[in-house]
């Protein structure tokens, strides 16, 4: 028996298995039956569920560098960089950032695998930002027939922007090709109690004045608790447009997304300057992330619904504040992805529930009553309640994924847990 990391949610695979090469995934893959990747376990749903073989590919040795930079046509090393994809984006990122490389953006945990993150378009905030599996180039993935495929974004651009958030339905991702930039150094500050019709009506002045955004709530404070700016190359705290320079009140202490909780494993706040990878995730790699006794949801909508939205879950602040933990709200950039929620300017709202998952389940459909016309979608990794027809419907392109996971897996081998609802409805 094994669990997810939350320990909400107890896998059905009968085994893990973990090979340490290409020619032993080959051979789990082609014994028949069910099996599925599983990464580092930070879905809060049954996404990764089998009631096969759960293989992970972090301890697998293909004869490369688990980080490797790829070399242009020239010969000349690029901006592209094909990483192991069972590594977790804090590994990557201080192996990148030790060759003066970065990631254009990271999500709030460094914890979490980059093929899981990609699979479940995982993001981190800034209007300018997009989802993590935006910075995909390309894809190696082992079919469960056992053929190890390449799949690029300049070489397949017909099926490459099905490959990538593909829920683990197409096969074994064993590498991720990323494109990367020039590090750069990020400082983080954070107001304090931003009144509530401010942070509306200057929502796009203040989500646009650092390089990523993102505000914490429970929903029924009167004032939003805290806002989080993370700005690239500032001498200063940053400023909101339409506001004056003394309106935001800046805390002088560090703080963390849950109220009343030790902020030393977040990453350092107060307008120091550090790497990159250092300030852009909300948590330390070192440190356990976030409270881990929790359950998570999380609803993508438009941007331009961002208003309505925030007034929508303000009238629903005493039904779901018992239950919070906290919320948060970010900003995610458009992309072109088959299976994204960010096919136009989008905001995120997260919500960081109690461990109590039954109660959390009895109060999301008045969330998603609330969302859902406004064009809210679910995160793929997390809990809701709406069934499997009705997600596919949200997603225009699902009936060609529905046919592209056919070719790669055309026994349905892969069809486990929410994935095999999907693909069935």
């Amino acid at each position: 028996m094994h669990l997810n990391w939350a320990g909400n949610l107890t896998y059905s695979a009968r085994t893990v298995v973990r090979p340490a090469s290409l020619e032993e995934l080959a051979d789990v893959l082609t014994a028949g039956g069910p099996v599925r990747a599983l990464g580092s376990r930070h879905s809060f749903n049954d996404v990764a569920d089998t009631d096969g073989v759960h293989v992970q590919v972090d301890g697998l040795d293909d004869g490369r560098p688990a980080v490797e930079p790829l070399t242009g046509d020239d010969g000349a090393e690029g901006d592209v960089v094909s990483v192991n994809a069972g590594l977790r984006y804090g590994e990557v990122s201080r192996a990148l950032h030790a060759t003066g490389r970065a990631l254009g953006n990271l999500a709030s945990l460094p914890h979490i695998s980059v093929a899981g993150a990609v699979a479940t378009a995982t993001h981190g905030s800034g209007d300018t930002n997009q989802s993590l599996a935006s910075a995909v180039e390309g894809l190696e993935i082992m079919t469960p027939g056992g053929e190890l495929r390449r799949i690029t974004r300049a070489s397949d651009p017909d099926v490459f922007p099905g490959t990538v958030v593909s829920l683990g339905a197409l096969g074994v991702v064993t590498r991720v090709e990323l494109r990367t930039v020039p590090a750069y150094l990020v400082r983080q500050d954070v107001a304090a109690e931003v009144p509530w019709d401010t942070f509306v009506a200057s929502f796009d002045a203040i989500t646009s004045a650092a390089y990523s955004v993102s505000a914490f709530t429970s929903w029924d404070e009167p004032a939003v608790r805290h806002v989080w700016f993370k700005s690239v190359a500032r001498a200063d705290r940053p400023e909101v447009r339409g506001l004056a320079p003394d309106f935001l009140r800046w805390s002088d202490v560090p703080v963390h997304p849950l109220p009343g909780v030790d902020p030393s494993a977040c990453t350092e706040q107060l307008g120091v300057d550090g790497p990159w990878h250092e300030r852009l995730s909300h948590f330390r790699l070192e440190f356990t992330p976030s409270a881990g006794d929790e359950v998570q949801s999380e609803y993508l909508l438009p941007r331009r619904n961002a208003a309505a939205a925030i007034e929508a879950m303000r009238r629903l602040g005493p039904t779901v504040a018992p239950l919070l933990q906290t919320s948060e709200i970010r900003t995610v950039a458009a992309d072109d992805l088959w299976l994204s929620p960010f096919d136009e300017p989008s905001v995120g709202f997260h919500f960081t529930w109690l461990p109590r998952e039954d109660e959390v389940r009895a109060v999301l459909p008045a969330v998603e009553q609330a969302l859902v016309p406004l064009g809210a979608r679910p995160h793929w990794g997390k809990v809701s309640t709406l069934d499997a027809p009705t997600t596919t419907a949200m997603f225009p392109r699902f009936d060609d994924f529905r046919r592209l996971a056919a070719r790669f897996d055309p026994e349905g081998r892969l069809h486990g847990g929410l994935v095999g609802r999907l693909l069935a409805s």
